[in-house]
């Protein structure tokens, strides 16, 4: 790729990780629609490792409580609020993870495809408006039960469909059980780091083991570059989620969906 187009798709994949819209349809679309060249697996890791840097950091505070609760509450055979909320990422990520070690092979070579996007990308928005139309929002994450985490586990799971969005999907669960929207928002994020950790060490193995040069400079920048954008999106999101709502992101992805067609047609 030209230097120009790993500092876009880099900033695309950091933008939209965390935003209900689905990071990997905006880095699918300019190789299926535009003709750039894939971006390959080496820059697939770099991205990782930058994304997952910034939610780590973001919530540093708060993994560093939970990882604390969860080693000393099971050491002690006792749950806590800060260690069943980590008993609850755990069990919320184990549903994606085993669809994703069961059904990676069909996924990228079934459904990695602009119609699917495209559909996908209108289907989940008009539920991601359901829920926040329906949903309660009376609920925190004090309340968060291990039932409500399979659930919302189990949808994150559709996000291996391209054009899903993980976040997305999982704010939606969140917001059908009564959760707020921070709380969703949160939970979501909190969840991403496990799935985001074991997709980027399997695509380091893989990466190891294609052999070959590896053009490190640009790892570097595109592991930089998604830091920076996802700690700005994080930030943001979370700031203006509440006063914003989320129709601005269903408008986004009605659009988006619509001229996808369109350019398929």
């Amino acid at each position: 790729m030209e230097l120009w187009q790993i500092i876009v798709l880099a900033i695309i994949q950091g933008l939209t990780e965390f935003l209900p819209i689905s990071s990997s349809a905006h880095l699918i679309l300019p190789s299926q629609v535009l003709g750039w060249p894939d971006q390959g697996l080496a820059f697939d890791v770099a991205v990782h490792v930058g994304t997952l840097a910034a939610v780590v950091w973001y919530f540093r505070s708060e993994v560093f409580r939970l990882t604390a609760a969860w080693a000393g509450d099971t050491v002690r055979g006792r749950v806590g609020q800060d260690s069943g909320l980590a008993w609850a990422v755990i069990a919320g990520t184990v549903p994606a993870g085993l669809a994703g070690l069961l059904l990676n092979d069909f996924i990228e070579t079934s459904l990695r495809s602009g119609l699917v996007i495209a559909v996908s990308t209108i289907g989940f928005g008009l539920v991601l408006w359901w829920s926040d139309a329906v949903g309660r929002r009376n609920r925190e994450l004090p309340a968060l039960t291990m039932k409500d985490a399979l659930i919302i586990g189990v949808a994150q799971a559709l996000a291996l469909i391209p054009g899903t969005s993980r976040s997305g999907i999982t704010i939606t669960a969140a917001l059908f059980l009564g959760f707020g929207r921070e709380a969703a928002a949160r939970f979501s994020f909190l969840l991403s780091i496990p799935l985001i950790l074991a997709a980027g060490l399997l695509k380091t193995l893989e990466l190891v083991g294609q052999g070959g040069a590896t053009d490190w400079a640009a790892i570097a920048l595109g592991a930089a570059l998604s830091f920076v954008s996802a700690v700005i999106c994080i930030h943001l999101f979370l700031t203006f989620l509440e006063r914003l709502g989320l129709m601005p992101f269903v408008i986004y992805r009605m659009v988006l969906g619509v001229l996808l067609l369109f350019m398929l047609w």
